[in-house]
Formats: structure tokens, C-alpha cells, sequence
């Protein structure tokens, strides 16, 4: 990653949790066969690159936009659309992401050259009504997109759970097409989130850091903010809408659910907060840890609790009953948002600058 983006973690303990969070990934359908955890892995990769192309956003020019779910909702739809009408072939593939990508871009431009003029909260603004605006959109275009039931259709036949590639007694775990889908994922959501390191430590990069610190010392440098600020969220939202086909084909649907909805907006938001903004690294982490407590947390406190009930102890099985998780995880956020105001890349990159 440092030959890439010459931004290394600058600390050891970030490098190795890194280090352990990716090598799991890759290790993931080897080891954990299981439906579930590919699941929890892929939504992983997924958000990562997601949470990566919001902070570019948020963490690298301070521009706080809730359209972010609308360009990942235009990559799942541009598949789904696609596939469902065309098809289970690779021209609908392609034909997905030679419209799906542009328009995107070609959204996140108008939404760029009409509002980032304007002050950030009124930019915010705007960005939740034309978000808002899509998801009605998408919910009664029923004849195009499905309406409130989505799309769903059926991948090409080398990426379908049937087809096996390589058998078991080959190599000792079956690569079939379930499994292509993953690393075909995982391999493009790495790619993503070393393009934005790479893109973050560039010289352009500096300008955005520069216009989020002070824009208008920024504008007095001769630098052209809206310009800067309007690529960025280009390249934001053409991340964002890969990352949604890419999501898309994993579940073999596209709904408002589960690409359009603002839920998805709240958990991007607590994700570059718990991973630490404006580093990109935090990206990763903080999808890990989310997303982890999403779906285990609840089985950890159904098993404390019966614990808890099996030794005696007044309280604490009614506190850790499972159906608390929610509670929990919001205390967790709590948590980590008052000992980590940084975030965990924050927080470990300045343990590693204090003096010994």
C-alpha cells in the first residue's frame, strides 16, 4: 500500500490490524464455508470501499452530502435492470456499467455545479432532497425498477452457486461460482480503495485537504474550488455506484431496501466516524467492526445472557438479552465516539507519536 499511495499507516498496530482484517477476508470462503460468513465478508468489501468513497466526501473536503446512497442505489438498479431484461449474460453485464457508471458521474457533476456553491449546510440539504426525490422514483417506476418489491434476475452461468470450477478433491475446497463472485469482489473493492489512497496523496488531494481546512485561503491560492470539490464528488459517486453493482451481484437483487435506503446513509455515517475520517484507512476498520456487531453482537449477548442466568446474577440477563442489541450497539457507538473522537486510525496513529 505505501508503494501505491506512498501513505503508509504510520503505525504498527494499524498496520497489523489491517494486515489481519484483509488476510481474513481473502481466507474467508477457504476457512468459513458457510453461507453466513461469505455474507458477512462481502458486506464487509462492499462497505469498505462504500465508507471509502464517502470519506474523499466528508473526510477529505468536509462536504457532508446524503446523496451517496443514491449513486450506490444507481449501480445496483443499472445491474439489475440490466441482467432482468437482458438476460443472464455478460452484454448485460457490460451494458450495466457503460450506462450505471456514467450516470452517475453525470448526477454527481449537475448536483456538484449547482450546489457546492452554496454554503455546506444548504449543500447538505439539497443533496437529501434530490436522495429523497430518487428513492420515490424508484419506488413507483414499477414497470422499470420493480417498485417496492426491487428486481431480482439470475447472474451468468460462470458466476451462479451451481457451476463448479475447480472440484473439492482437487484442491481441498470447491471453487465454484459463489465463490468467484466473492474474490471477483473482494479483488475490486481492494482496487477501490487503493485508487482513493492513491487519489488522496496526490497533489489533488492536497487541494481538497487544503479547501477543507480553508477554503477561501484555498480560492485565494488561485486554486478553483468548485472544480476540485465537483471532481471529487465524481469520483466519489463512480465508486460508490461500482461498489453498488458489485453488491448487486452478490445478492442477485436490487430493491429500495437494500440500495436506496437512508438506513444505509446512517450506517456509511457511523462507519467513517468509527474508523476515523479523512484517512481512508478508517474505512476498512470501521466497516469490520460495524458490520461484525451487526451480526454477531446479538448472538454474543444471547450467550452472556444465558451465562449470566446459569451463575445467579440478578440483572444482567435481562440487560444482555438479545433483543437488546440495538440498545447496545448504539452504546457502543457512544463509546467509541468518546474515546476514539478520532476514530481508531486516529487514535492508534497518535499512540504511535507519543514519546516512549
Amino acid at each position: 500500500m505505501m508503494l501505491l499511495s506512498g501513505d503508509p499507516p504510520r503505525s504498527r498496530a494499524l498496520s497489523i490490524l489491517l494486515l489481519v482484517i484483509i488476510a481474513a477476508l481473502a481466507v474467508t470462503p477457504l476457512v468459513f464455508p458457510g453461507a453466513k460468513a461469505m455474507n458477512v465478508a462481502t458486506k464487509i468489501c462492499i462497505f469498505a470501499a462504500l465508507v471509502a468513497s464517502y470519506d474523499l466526501l466528508l473526510g477529505y473536503t468536509g462536504s457532508v452530502s446524503f446523496a451517496h446512497t443514491m449513486f450506490y442505489g444507481i449501480g445496483s438498479y443499472a445491474v439489475a435492470i440490466a441482467l432482468y431484461s437482458m438476460g443472464p449474460s455478460w452484454a448485460a453485464v457490460a451494458t450495466a456499467i457503460v450506462t450505471g457508471l456514467p450516470l452517475a458521474m453525470l448526477l454527481a457533476l449537475a448536483i456538484g455545479l449547482f450546489s457546492l456553491r452554496v454554503e455546506a449546510i444548504f449543500f447538505a440539504m439539497i443533496t437529501l432532497a434530490v436522495a429523497s426525490a430518487f428513492l420515490v422514483l424508484a419506488s413507483q417506476l414499477s414497470w422499470l425498477t420493480g417498485g417496492e418489491d426491487g428486481r431480482s434476475f439470475q447472474l451468468p452461468e460462470l458466476l451462479r452457486p451451481g457451476t463448479v470450477l475447480i472440484p473439492k478433491n482437487l484442491i481441498g475446497f470447491e471453487l465454484n461460482g459463489r465463490v468467484l463472485t466473492y474474490y471477483v469482489i473482494f479483488v475490486g473493492c481492494a482496487a477501490m480503495i487503493l485508487a482513493l489512497l492513491r487519489v488522496v496523496n496526490s497533489p489533488f488531494g492536497r487541494v481538497l485537504q487544503a479547501i477543507r481546512e480553508n477554503r477561501f485561503r484555498a480560492e485565494a491560492l488561485g486554486f478553483r474550488t468548485v472544480f476540485h470539490l465537483t471532481y471529487a464528488n465524481c469520483l466519489a459517486a463512480l465508486v460508490a455506484a461500482s461498489a453498488g453493482m458489485l453488491n448487486a451481484l452478490w445478492l442477485r437483487y436490487a430493491g429500495p431496501d437494500t440500495s436506496l435506503s437512508f438506513a444505509i446513509m446512517l450506517d456509511i455515517l457511523l462507519m467513517v466516524v468509527i474508523g476515523g475520517m479523512g484517512t481512508i484507512y478508517g474505512a476498512v476498520i470501521g466497516a469490520t467492526i460495524f458490520i461484525l456487531a451487526q451480526n454477531y453482537l446479538q448472538a454474543l449477548m444471547g450467550a452472556a445472557s444465558n451465562a449470566a442466568a446459569d451463575a445467579g446474577l440478578p440483572l444482567l440477563p435481562g440487560l444482555l438479552h438479545p433483543d437488546r442489541w440495538l440498545l447496545w450497539l448504539g452504546l457502543l457507538f457512544i463509546a467509541s465516539v468518546y474515546f476514539f473522537p478520532t476514530g481508531v486510525v486516529g487514535r492508534l496513529r497518535t499512540r504511535t507519536r507519543k514519546p516512549s
